[in-house]
C-alpha cells in the first residue's frame, strides 16, 4: 500500500510540477526572451501548445524512480555503517542524507540533462536535430550525444550535486528528528497508561 501511495504521489507531483519546471528552465536559459512568467507561459502555449509543458513528463518520472531508489539505498547503507544501532544521531543523519543525495544526483544527471533539453528545446540542439522538436527521451538522448558526446550527459553534474547535498541532508535530519520525537512521545504515553 505504501509503494502504491508513493507511486500515485509521484505521478501527481510531477504532473503539477512539470509545467513549472518547463517555465523555470526556459526563463533561466542564457538570452532567454522571457522576462515574466506569464510571458513565457503564453508564448509556449501559443507557439507549441499544451503538450510542450509535458514533453519531459515521462523523462521526469523515469528520472525520479532511479533517483529515489539510489537515494534510499545509499542512505540505508550509510546508516548501517555510521549508525548501526539506529539510534537518533543527528550527525549520522545529516552525513548519510547529504551523501545519499549526492550519489543519486550524480547517477541520474544524464536523465536530468535530457529532461532539461526536452523542456527548453535549446536552439543549438534543435539545429542538430532534423525533426524540429525534440519529442521524447530517446530523441533527447540521441541529440545530447550528437551535440556533445558522452561528456554532455554530465553537464551540470557539480551544480546538481551541490544543490542536492543540503536538500537531502536537511530532509533526512528533519525526518529522523520527528520520527525520534514522535516515538519518544508514544513511549512516554504508553509508560504513563
Amino acid at each position: 500500500m505504501k509503494s502504491a501511495a508513493g507511486c500515485v504521489a509521484t505521478l501527481l507531483h510531477d504532473a503539477a510540477m512539470n509545467p513549472v519546471e518547463v517555465v523555470k528552465q526556459r526563463m533561466q536559459m542564457y538570452n532567454s526572451p522571457y522576462h515574466r512568467v506569464t510571458d513565457c507561459v503564453r508564448a509556449v502555449w501559443q507557439n507549441e501548445g499544451a503538450g510542450a509543458f509535458y514533453r519531459s513528463y515521462t523523462t521526469q518520472l523515469t528520472m525520479n524512480v532511479p533517483f529515489q531508489a539510489i537515494h534510499f539505498m545509499t542512505y540505508e547503507f550509510l546508516q548501517e555503517h555510521f549508525n548501526p544501532q539506529r539510534r537518533y544521531n543527528p550527525s549520522s543523519h545529516v552525513l548519510s542524507g547529504a551523501c545519499a543525495g549526492a550519489v543519486a544526483a550524480a547517477a541520474t544527471t544524464p536523465l536530468d540533462v535530457c529532461k532539461t533539453l526536452l523542456n527548453t528545446q535549446e536552439s543549438l540542439a534543435l539545429n542538430s536535430n532534423l525533426t524540429g522538436h525534440i519529442t521524447g527521451m530517446a530523441s533527447a538522448f540521441r541529440t545530447v550525444y550528437q551535440v556533445g558526446g558522452v561528456t554532455a550527459y554530465f553537464r551540470g553534474v557539480q551544480a546538481r550535486v551541490i544543490y542536492q547535498i543540503p536538500s537531502t541532508a536537511i530532509a533526512w535530519s528533519v525526518y529522523e528528528f520527528f520520527k525520534y520525537l514522535i516515538t519518544k512521545r508514544q513511549e512516554e504515553w504508553r509508560a504513563g497508561k
